[in-house]
Order: C-alpha cells, then structure tokens, then sequence
C-alpha cells in the first residue's frame, strides 16, 4: 500500500476531522510504517467547517458578537487566500450554536441570528468581500430576521417602533426597511455551505423538520411557521428578490433564506470544501480512501462528506471505505453501493460516553485491523 487518502468528517461531541484523520493514520502505520497517509480533514458546512478549512492554512481570528441570547460570545472565524482574493471562512455554530449552553438556556422564541449579521460587517470592515458561510449547528429559528438586521435593516412595527429579530415578535412586523442596509454587500460573493435543502416554511421548512431540535414545541410549530413566513414575505418585498422557496432557504432556521435573499449562493458544503482542500489533487495516484463521521445512515447518501468523498474518489479508480463511529444496520445494503466497506468502531457493548473518551484509540485499533485485513487479501 503506497498512497492512502484519509478524508473524514468530524466525529461531533469527540474528535476534530483532523483528529480523526490523524488517528486513522496511526493505526495503519501499525501495519505499513511507510506508507503515505494524506489527510484531508474535510467538512459539509456544519461544525468543524472551520477547522476543516484552516487545516491546509489561513489565520485564524476572534471577535465579539452577539449571541443567540442576545449576550456577547467570541466568535472565530477564518481568512485564508483563494485566487488572488481574501476569503472569510464562518461558521454559523461560532456565533449562535445549538451546543453553546447560554444561548440554549434562552427559550427558541427568544433567540436571533443577530450575531451572524455583526460578523459579517466585522468582516467587512477588513475589506474582505468574500464568504464561505457553514449553517450548520445553529440554535436559532428566527427566519434569517436577525441576520439582516445584524446587517443594519430594521423590523418595524405598526407605530414604526423598533420589533426585535425573535420567533415570539416576527408576527407585529408590518415593514422590513432596508435603508441602512450595508452597501458594501452588493459587491460581495458569498457561497452557503450546507447539505440541507429544505425550503424556508411549510411542512419540509425550517419550523417543521429542525425547529424541535431547538426546542419548537409541538404547540408552537404553526405559530413560528406561520410568523416567518410574514416576516419572509415583507422582506422579499422590501429587497425585490424572492427566496423562501429556493432549496436550503430552511437551512438553519432560515438563515438560508436570508443570506439567499441578500444575493448569496447556495451549495453542497462537502463539495465546496472538497474544492478548496484540493482533494481531488490528493486522490491522483492513490490506492484508498477512507472516510468518516460520527454516525452515518441514509442520510450520509444525500451529501454528506462521506459521500462526495466516496464519490470524487470512484471518479479516478480508488476504492473508498467508511469507518464511523456508529452505523445504521438498515442503511447498510445502500451504503454497500457506494463503499468497499462500512466498519464501526466499537468492539462490543460500550456506552457513548466511553465511545466518545475513547475515539482516538478506537479509530487507530479499527484502522490497524482494515489493513491488516486487506494485507491478508493481498498475500493470499
């Protein structure tokens, strides 16, 4: 085995993606101590989007922005250079994440994007126009409101008083004023990573499918759709572009319709981030792929990382195999279609808190025994 292309996600609530890879990597190396182990940390646009993307270089920076709360966190975000060009890498989940315990103790209808707005400016007053975008892992449900406003529009009411970007306020909205909307975002190219493609409301939108996640109650799942669905009707007006229907306009509670309607670009996450790690460039000559996520199912066959590596991989004749940290017994024959293997990382009962503690060296134990398997193959 001369050339092997470790490209995984990463293993949420346990390992970053180069983590992952590089315990992967050790444990083949308990087989071929020189073989060549390229690591393509990879990313979808959901967390680790950033660590993902800052693995092959870039700088790293902070900021203070609002929370979902409404409380300030420090939010990271990236700059690297693409084409001539300074492009900002951030990463919804820095700003208003669904594992971030203050802005999670605040209830869902009581949340904003707001955050993701300041960022944004932030970014722009360091002369960069560029955006690569990750939605994934938000807490937030307000239908992008708080985005824009982070961005200087303002949610008006019927006295033209002020409404906050919150779930519980969108239905006293009457005007969306876009005049102090930032200028400088005409001139921006922004791309929307995410493997969602959920429209903004209805039955598969933003409320329905992720909002109990977030904490959309049952009772309130009509309210929320109903009042952001308003709210994305008078913004829609107000900016002359229509966007609530386009696929991934409900990705993360409807910032996906937000930054669409501001003139952003939807697309598959894995591919983007595929693009820039030049991972087709690190497939040329090699013998194996493998990759990975936490837990993968029928849904890992709708764009996720797993998948678009798999099948960048089977364009130039090298076999992918899946190693995660859970598989779904009933995905097992679809998956079979797309990788020469499906393998979990645990050995026999073990709790997830164990799983998780123990990752690392799941991963290089599960590594070192899928060459030593395909060792034997060879041999025989």
């Amino acid at each position: 085995m001369k050339k092997i292309v470790i490209a995984p996600d990463s293993f949420k609530g346990s390992l970053a993606a180069i983590d992952v890879a590089r315990a992967i990597a050790e444990g083949l190396h308990r087989v071929w101590p020189l073989a060549a182990c390229v690591l393509v940390p990879m990313a979808d646009g959901g967390g680790g989007t950033l660590d993902a993307v800052l693995s092959a270089g870039g700088e790293r920076r902070k900021s203070r922005v609002a929370g979902a709360a409404g409380h300030c966190v420090t939010a990271a975000f990236g700059i690297v250079e693409r084409e001539g060009r300074r492009l900002a890498i951030i990463e919804v989940a820095q700003v208003v994440g669904i594992t971030e315990p203050s802005g999670m103790a605040a209830p869902v209808g009581a949340r904003s994007s707001q955050g993701v707005g300041e960022l944004m400016r932030q970014v722009l007053d360091l002369g960069i126009r560029d955006f690569l975008i990750g939605l994934g892992g938000s807490s937030t449900n307000d239908g992008g409101a708080g985005l824009l406003t982070g961005l200087g529009a303002r949610l008006l009411g019927e006295d033209q008083c002020a409404i906050p970007p919150q779930p519980d306020a969108l239905t006293r909205i009457r005007q969306v004023d876009i005049s102090a909307l930032d200028p400088r975002l005409a001139t921006c190219r922004i791309t929307i990573l995410s493997d969602v493609n959920n429209p903004l409301t209805g039955p598969r939108g933003a409320t329905a499918i992720f909002g109990p996640q977030k904490g959309v109650t049952p009772d309130l799942q009509d309210r929320y759709d109903r009042a952001i669905a308003g709210f994305a009707r008078l913004a829609e007006e107000a900016l002359g572009r229509r966007a609530a229907d386009n696929p991934g306009a409900g990705a993360a509670g409807g910032l996906g319709f937000a930054l669409q309607l501001i003139g952003g670009e939807f697309r598959s996450g894995a591919e983007v981030i595929a693009d820039l790690l030049k991972l087709d460039d690190a497939l040329a000559g090699a013998d194996w792929l493998i990759t990975g996520e936490g837990r993968s199912d029928m849904q890992t066959l709708l764009g996720k990382t797993p998948q678009v590596v798999a099948r960048r991989a089977a364009l130039q004749g090298v076999p992918a195999t899946l190693l995660s940290g859970g598989i779904d017994r009933a995905a097992l024959v679809a998956l079979g279609e797309t990788f020469a293997g499906c393998f979990s990382l645990v050995f026999g009962p073990l709790t997830l808190a164990d799983a998780i503690a123990d990752s690392a060296g799941l991963l290089a134990d599960s590594a070192e025994q899928m060459a030593r398997l395909l060792s034997a193959t060879r041999h025989s």
